[in-house]
């Protein structure tokens, strides 16, 4: 495994990480959730991400059942939860002082550990004065609640204000963002974010290597049965990938054919052209068989055959 700074921070990330978003409590049964956790951790992952909006909760108590049953030291990994989603009525979701407090609190009972390494403001929330936000999250770090606190989604412009707040007021500013990113979308990461990492030392943890399994190749007749795309009440997953293959076909197309000159499997290749970038701390893998992360795991060395003369054939063909 290898193992990337979190930006400017002192913490280590392995370069690839689990995530439970739509599988765990949901899509897959608790076992194969043990099964695929002790797998990434035996092969030197240390990072397992999580959300308080994951299954309503669920994907964080099963995530906590097993890390409680492999007895795991916490100093060998860190684990996740993304505040903004928790509930129907008015103070169970946004980022007020209220819900960002109570919701830590939940995740630390749920997740059964004794603090959070990451602690992530799922979206930017227009309802709450940033200040209430970054107070909050600067309080959980102060109490040892909360290791590091960041971002998942917000512009460069929130998170430069965000630290222009934490730094007007002493405050622990975020120390991370976690971007979706992959080689159909690369605007945001690579051109609006492009000041924040050598002006904050931003670390990131980048979700959707593979686009939602547009980047496998699995859809292009539409999305494929039994993906998380055909699940209920993703309907708007389903329409988004039914889309952007359309959009993307002629893309998707070049790029197997660069995967397969290269020997690799288009999972693998999109997974470790996301390594490829110096700002990428970490890529969270999401996989419902064992056999899909083990297979995702070799993105590792399969950076080697991405040659500066390969990124830029990619460049000319997606563009950024």
């Amino acid at each position: 495994m290898e193992y990337r700074r979190l930006g400017k921070a002192g913490v280590q990330v392995s370069a690839l990480s689990l995530g439970s978003w739509v599988t765990f409590g949901q899509q897959i049964s608790d076992e194969v959730a043990a099964e695929l956790m002790t797998t990434a951790y035996d092969s030197g992952v240390n990072f397992f991400d999580n959300a308080e909006a994951y299954a309503s909760g669920k994907s964080e108590q099963v995530m906590g059942n097993i890390l409680r049953k492999k007895g795991w030291a916490h100093d060998t990994f860190l684990v996740s939860s993304k505040v903004f989603w928790g509930g129907a009525l008015p103070n169970q979701t946004g980022l007020s002082r209220k819900h960002v407090l109570e919701a830590c609190h939940a995740a630390l009972r749920r997740l059964q550990v004794d603090y959070l390494d990451l602690y992530f403001c799922h979206r930017p929330d227009p309802n709450t004065p940033i200040e209430e936000t970054v107070r909050a999250m600067s309080d959980l770090v102060t109490q040892g609640k909360v290791l590091y606190w960041g971002t998942s989604e917000w512009s460069a412009q929130e998170i430069t204000q965000a630290h222009g707040v934490a730094r007007e007021l002493g405050l622990v500013p975020p120390t991370m963002e976690q971007p979706m990113y992959h080689l159909l979308g690369r605007h945001r990461f690579e051109k609006e974010y492009a000041r924040l990492y050598t002006e904050y030392g931003m670390g990131t943890t980048i979700w959707s290597p593979l686009a939602s399994g547009l980047l496998t190749g699995k859809h292009k007749a539409g999305p494929a049965e039994g993906t998380r795309a055909t699940l209920k009440d993703y309907t708007w997953l389903k329409e988004q990938l039914a889309n952007d293959a359309k959009r993307n076909a002629e893309k998707i197309a070049g790029l197997e054919k660069i995967a397969k000159d290269l020997g690799l499997s288009m999972a693998v290749f999109a997974i470790a052209w996301c390594l490829k970038n110096p700002h990428v701390s970490t890529v969270i893998l999401g996989a419902s068989k064992v056999g899909q992360l083990t297979e995702n795991l070799q993105a590792l060395e399969a950076q080697a055959k991405l040659s500066p003369d390969v990124m830029k054939t990619v460049d000319e063909l997606v563009g950024i």
